[in-house]
């Protein structure tokens, strides 16, 4: 009987791994794609937001801001 059950657990843990595999969800680490998650993509305003802190910590330039900026707003 314990052999039978050991079987068993073996088996449902190999076809969970392959369809994991298969669909993809082992290559979706670290995303909310697998997790049944629907992502909206970010506002406009979000977009300047992260835009602005990205010029402010000095990742950007002026110039690079501007053009970033001058892009969102023609969206």
């Amino acid at each position: 009987m314990k052999r039978k059950v050991t079987k068993w657990v073996g088996l449902v843990i190999i076809t969970a791994a392959v369809g994991g595999l298969l669909s993809g969800c082992a290559w979706s680490i670290g995303s909310d794609r697998c997790a049944g998650k629907v992502v909206a993509p970010p506002t406009r305003g979000q977009e300047l937001i992260d835009l602005k802190k990205a010029k402010d910590q000095g990742a950007i330039t002026e110039e690079e801001y501007q053009a970033q900026r001058k892009k969102i707003m023609e969206k």
